[in-house]
């Protein structure tokens, strides 16, 4: 089962200083029928404004990943990790317990675009903490290459959660196909560009449901960047 979720169909925001867009229900969007995937609960496309954040605010027993796409995302938290995201960089902060963090943009003149990922934990109650790694272009060109894992497998970030996330570059010919667990969900995020997932042409923040499938394919990408998570059932 491949179900393709419209870029222009997910819940908008627009707060001025953030603009973003909602694949699942999250805060004042609400649509019963896109609660979450598997633990995948949200993605969110922001567009923070120079100059501008979120403010210190706190989360409980939830595995969250920023993926930032142009930009620098400034973050600071109450387990004394101040540091900034550039695009490549993944960064995985287990709320677990509780954590205290704050997001911002400090350019004068540039927007930051990011994902904002959360994921349900397979253990409530850890100890909260936090990770980013970086991860070369060359590594994911024409290849989904596992950037967050359980077991942190292959130099991913380790996450709390029965899940994985693949990130793929592809443009020309470049194609690769991952073979999937029927067992298992997935779900595809077209980050940038365009690509033909499993047959379906995709374009920039569109998404792609996938269920009782052995295996996706990924083609015909005209500069794409994706993210491929395969999660629980």
């Amino acid at each position: 089962m491949l179900q393709i979720r419209r870029a222009a169909d997910r819940g908008q925001a627009n707060h001025g200083w953030l603009k973003s867009q909602h694949t699942f229900s999250f805060a004042s969007y609400y649509a019963p029928q896109f609660m979450g995937w598997g633990n995948l609960r949200v993605i969110n496309e922001d567009r923070i404004a120079a100059g501008t954040g979120f403010g210190t605010h706190g989360h409980q027993d939830m595995e969250i990943v920023s993926y930032v796409i142009s930009g620098n995302l400034a973050h600071k938290d109450n387990m004394g990790n101040v540091t900034g995201i550039p695009p490549g960089d993944v960064q995985r902060m287990s709320a677990g317990t509780g954590v205290m963090h704050s997001e911002f943009n400090h350019a004068e003149n540039q927007e930051t675009h990011f994902l904002q990922i959360w994921l349900l934990p397979h253990t409530a109650g850890i100890q909260p903490s936090y990770e980013q790694k970086h991860f070369q272009s060359a590594v994911k060109r024409g290849r989904l290459c596992l950037v967050a894992d359980p077991s942190g497998a292959d130099g991913a970030v380790t996450i709390h959660s029965d899940a994985r996330i693949y990130s793929g570059l592809f443009d020309g010919d470049e194609s690769a196909t991952l073979p999937l667990d029927s067992k298992r969900k997935a779900y595809v995020q077209v980050v940038r560009g365009q690509v033909v997932v499993g047959g379906h042409a995709l374009k920039q923040g569109d998404g792609l449901f996938v269920a009782d499938e052995a295996a996706l394919s990924f083609a015909n990408g005209q500069d794409a960047e994706v993210l491929l998570f395969d999660l629980q059932a």
